[in-house]
């Protein structure tokens, strides 16, 4: 599939897949610095920064769904229509990488943090495990998801309100799900160096333990 993904890591045989996914607007070397820190705790891993199949209507970048006119009302129709995309470049990297949705993981910032927390939804999940920065769902799960989910947010980010993140983990604690929250205070809308602190730790034991 024709893509601008960026290749980050590729060992001979890949212990799991990292993937990660911008925000809107943006492009896959905005998240190669993040690719490069996981890439660097897990020699292993098939690292790539994903770019999205669709070109912003806001940016010369890319975009997983359009902001332009979005409401609370809207979004999870636009989320819903990405999804397929989403999916399909997930799917085409596990082939490549030839790990399934058990040795996947999700890291997205922003925009692609909502397509990440979102793909938990579906049917057959395509991670095991998802860490979203600065991110929201469209709506807030029912279901419990089978993923591990790592809600890393600022409490200053003026784009996608800390609120959403507290609200996300209530909504996943109370159906019992694995999540884990950490709020960066002063932090503003970007996949701050702080949040890679908290999230070392998250990742430690699974890190480790990939074979």
């Amino acid at each position: 599939m024709p893509s601008q993904s960026i290749v980050v890591q590729q060992p001979a045989k890949a212990s799991q897949l990292v993937l990660l996914s911008h925000g809107v607007g943006s492009v896959p070397q905005s998240l190669v610095g993040l690719a490069q820190w996981f890439a660097q705790r897990a020699p292993g891993a098939f690292v790539v920064s994903l770019a999205s199949p669709e070109p912003s209507d806001i940016s010369n970048g890319f975009q997983w769904f359009s902001v332009r006119g979005i409401t609370e009302e809207n979004r999870p129709a636009r989320v819903a229509a990405a999804m397929p995309g989403f999916a399909a470049s997930v799917q085409h990297w596990q082939q490549v990488a030839k790990v399934d949705a058990h040795k996947t993981l999700l890291a997205g910032f922003s925009q692609g943090a909502i397509m990440a927390l979102e793909s938990t939804k579906l049917d057959h999940p395509p991670a095991h495990r998802v860490v979203a920065l600065a991110g929201r769902y469209a709506e807030l799960p029912i279901h419990k998801p089978h993923a591990t989910i790592h809600l890393l947010h600022g409490t200053a980010d003026p784009v996608m309100p800390v609120a959403q993140a507290q609200s996300a983990f209530a909504r996943l604690q109370h159906l019992q799900a694995n999540a884990t929250l950490d709020l960066v205070p002063g932090v503003g809308h970007e996949p701050h160096p702080a949040m890679l602190s908290y999230l070392a730790q998250r990742l430690e034991q699974n890190f480790n333990s990939a074979d």
